[in-house]
């Protein structure tokens, strides 16, 4: 446990902040940036991201499409990030939230590989999916009753949110790819929050370079997919 701190958390906020305000100070719309600066800034587009630039599929991660975008994602991420850094330790919340905003960014491609897509909102459903499934399936030192609340909130959070996502505009693929790598990854996760650290730590490894080859094999079956 990492205890009543969020260094993590605040780090990923300020980096997206930073990268927000510096888009603006350099000419970037603050309230409905074009598709032109959204790409010149890193935005996921296919025939970018599946081509030339793959680094997109990171970076989108922390590209935002002006202050309301940006202030609603940080809004979520900063309670999720607090409570998932009580529960996680760093290298797993890094972990799911990277490869849930990278998972995000592939099923955007896949599902629209013209459209351009930007946000962190991928990772942020990720974190999400992470905690409801391990407060569901790890054995926590929390009684089952205690987490009832939580797990509620998280799953009407993850709910609203995807209905939400259902308006025109709305990356809901990336949302949707973003929550399936974090249950999933929450899921062969949980089982070790009852382990020792180090058989945890050495558990996280082996899922860190497992995650890392399936998000590869994903990039190939999208780019072969986009090509045809």
């Amino acid at each position: 446990m990492i205890g009543n701190k969020q260094p993590i958390t605040t780090t990923l906020v300020g980096m997206n902040v930073a990268v927000f305000g510096v888009m603006v100070l350099t000419g970037v719309s603050p309230v409905e940036p074009s598709s032109a600066q959204l790409l010149k800034w890193g935005a996921n587009w296919g025939p970018l991201s599946l081509g030339a630039e793959p680094w997109r599929i990171l970076a989108s991660n922390y590209i935002h499409g002006g202050i309301i975008h940006i202030a609603l994602n940080m809004w979520c991420l900063w309670n999720l990030g607090r409570l998932a850094e009580r529960i996680f330790d760093r290298g797993i919340y890094l972990l799911v939230y990277t490869a849930s905003g990278i998972s995000g960014s592939l099923a955007s491609l896949w599902w629209h590989p013209q459209g351009i897509g930007a946000g962190a909102s991928g990772a942020i459903f990720g974190l999400a999916g992470a905690l409801i499934a391990v407060l569901y399936l790890g054995k926590l030192p929390i009684s089952k009753d205690a987490l009832k609340p939580t797990l509620k909130s998280l799953i009407s959070f993850a709910a609203y949110n995807l209905f939400f996502g259902l308006v025109p505009g709305i990356d809901n693929a990336a949302h949707l790819g973003g929550l399936a790598a974090g249950l999933s990854l929450g899921a062969v996760l949980a089982r070790s929050f009852s382990e020792p650290p180090e058989s945890r730590a050495r558990w996280r490894n082996y899922v860190m370079v497992g995650t890392a080859l399936l998000l590869l094999a994903g990039y190939n079956y999208v780019k072969l997919k986009s090509a045809h």
